[in-house]
């Protein structure tokens, strides 16, 4: 009974956005980049096909789903700086030794964040699932802001523009096989940035 109430729901918030437009595209966005789990591709995917039938822009849909992605990371990462912090440090000052968790150990996140934060979230929020959430950790571990901005943009804008293509180029009902295929070549293309980043820092040092 819930995941069929769940589905309805879903649907019907689809139905809501597809009326509003540009906004919806925004309004859905920004939901699905927060803490509540919406795929993305319910939303751009069909909005690509209307691109691709001259009823949308390309760049106005780029720019309503960046923006909301970019809206609904910014709420994870405050979230996460403002209320998670204090909690998280509450209850490792409390109960930290319990579980063999000291504050060095926050440090240690905090030290990986400045150091790695970048292509840390830049690749975070090109894998399924993982995007919605890479936000919490940069927040968690005070990630400077600007950073976090420019490389969440960057991440989500390519993520955004893969998907309004895809539905440019098949349609908004496309197969389960391909989307396999687009999560395997998003995939590859992080596997090969990982593998240049690494390779330049190994150089830097």
């Amino acid at each position: 009974m819930f995941p069929e109430f769940l589905f309805a729901a879903v649907e019907a918030f689809l139905l809501v956005i597809n009326q509003l437009g540009y906004i919806g595209i925004f309004i859905g966005m920004a939901v699905e980049s927060s803490f509540i789990p919406f795929p993305s591709e319910a939303i751009l995917i069909p909005a690509g096909a209307l691109v691709a039938r001259g009823e949308m822009s390309f760049l106005l849909v780029l720019f309503a789903g960046l923006s909301g992605s970019m809206v609904g990371a910014m709420i994870n990462y405050f979230l996460a700086l403002f209320l998670g912090r204090t909690t998280i440090e509450m209850l490792i000052s409390k109960y930290g030794r319990l579980f063999f968790i000291k504050q060095k150990h926050l440090k240690k996140s905090d030290d990986y964040f400045n150091k790695n934060g970048e292509i840390t979230t830049f690749v975070g929020r090109l894998i399924p699932v993982v995007r919605q959430f890479i936000s919490l950790p940069a927040g968690f571990s005070r990630m400077n802001l600007l950073k976090f901005s420019l490389f969440t943009a960057l991440g989500a804008g390519i993520w955004s523009v893969v998907l309004i293509c895809t539905g440019y180029f098949f349609g908004s009902q496309i197969s389960g096989e391909l989307k396999i295929y687009i999560t395997l070549s998003l995939l590859i293309f992080v596997s090969i940035i990982l593998l240049i980043y690494i390779i330049l820092k190994k150089k830097n040092k």
